[in-house]
């Protein structure tokens, strides 16, 4: 009690490096601390980077058959998180499972031999050796299909501040609007030919996962205009858009409720709207290694959903509040200021809210056995700045 207590003191000190205070806070909450998902997440990181190398080459093989010009690339994107945190977690196992480390020096290539018939009980187990292989090999499938599906989206909403490149002092690169928009669609293009590509090699219920999930996140960007409409009203101060904000944003009942998440978690506060907006991508990604064959726990699939709708909330929705209300961008954050009396009860209720998430995604990455993935979730709240909303003090 008291080394919990000393930690928890320790984690709340802003002047501790993030990732210290992460570890120190998860171990307060959960009594949980394993010295080895520190080096496990070091070796996730890297191994992860050399498959976002991988996608980066090729970008930059497109651009340089474009321009004429050598071209270094890179994209910033957190949305890759979860495929880590996922290849962390079969890694784990398959150590724990295995009398000599099955994680080898080279990373998989390619995709592996899918089947429907991985999702049947008596499908043959996988020994610990390939259940890496193949968790690599959908780790850098999932990888190529998250940094292009994070670019449509920047595209859709001209923001390619996120698109870095160096031309290497070649004069006809201005970064004007124009170019960076012209270097956005050839790199997301070189992404989508090639997973097309990829996805027709394997076996349709692969490509059909993959499709259902996008498919389901298009829909409700499809009704942004719409959400856009509410708020101006809302804003306005009509009291039939402020409820439909309420019922039809924040407690919206799901058409389709996903397997995921229990009817409790499906009454969360915005939980149909994140989950289509965020949280089905990464459902559809953990179905593409259960396809492989891979065993993913259903309480790590709960933690990764949920953590990554509370991250949205925390980190995007909160650090873009300005923005999104003078642009009329509908998110949990902007509702909430429609909603609440004043600023200070709506900063309340964002904290609140993601609180919610974030500790329920906790609670299950220790019941899944998932240190990395709660110490992660405990960074996403450690790394949030709830101080530039209006009413935080």
């Amino acid at each position: 009690m008291v080394l919990k207590k000393g930690a928890a003191t320790l984690a709340n000190r802003r002047r501790l490096p993030t990732a210290l205070r992460a570890v120190l806070g998860y171990y307060a909450d959960t009594g949980v601390f394993d010295y080895g998902s520190l080096s496990l997440k070091s070796e996730i990181d890297e191994r992860t980077e050399r498959m976002l190398d991988d996608v980066y080459d090729r970008i930059e093989a497109a651009l340089a058959e474009e321009f004429g010009h050598p071209v270094a690339f890179s994209y910033d994107t957190k949305l890759i998180l979860p495929a880590r945190l996922t290849l962390g977690y079969v890694y784990r196992a398959a150590r724990q499972d295995a009398d000599t480390d099955p994680v080898g020096d080279d990373i998989a290539t390619g995709v592996p031999p899918v089947e429907d018939a991985a999702l049947d009980a008596e499908s043959p187990t996988l020994s610990p050796r390939e259940r890496v292989v193949r968790a690599e090999q959908m780790t850098r499938l999932s990888i190529e299909a998250l940094v292009d599906g994070d670019m449509r989206d920047a595209i859709n909403d001209v923001e390619f501040e996120d698109f870095e490149v160096d031309f290497e002092g070649a004069k006809r690169w201005s970064e004007s609007e124009a170019d960076r928009r012209r270097v956005a669609k050839i790199a997301q293009q070189a992404l989508q030919t090639h997973l097309d590509g990829l996805l027709a090699d394997l076996p349709d219920s692969v490509a059909e996962a993959y499709q259902w999930a996008v498919d389901y996140s298009e829909a409700h960007q499809d009704r942004d205009d719409y959400f856009r409409g509410l708020m101006e009203a809302a804003e306005a101060g009509d009291e039939d858009a402020i409820d439909a904000v309420r019922e039809e944003y924040k407690f919206a009942e799901y058409d389709e409720p996903p397997a995921t998440l229990s009817p409790a978690e499906q009454d969360l506060p915005y939980s149909k709207s994140q989950y289509a907006r965020v949280g089905v991508i990464y459902d559809g990604m953990l179905d593409l290694y259960r396809l492989a064959g891979l065993d993913i726990d259903d309480d790590f699939a709960k933690a990764i959903v949920l953590a990554i709708i509370g991250a949205q909330v925390w980190l995007d929705d909160v650090d873009d509040y300005a923005d999104d209300r003078a642009e009329g961008q509908l998110t949990p954050v902007t509702a909430e200021y429609l909603l609440r009396p004043d600023d200070r009860a709506a900063y309340g209720h964002v904290v609140d809210i993601t609180e919610q998430y974030l500790d329920l995604a906790k609670e299950y990455a220790t019941a899944a056995d998932s240190p990395l993935t709660g110490i992660a979730v405990e960074y996403i709240y450690r790394s949030g700045e709830p101080d530039v909303l209006p009413g935080h003090s």
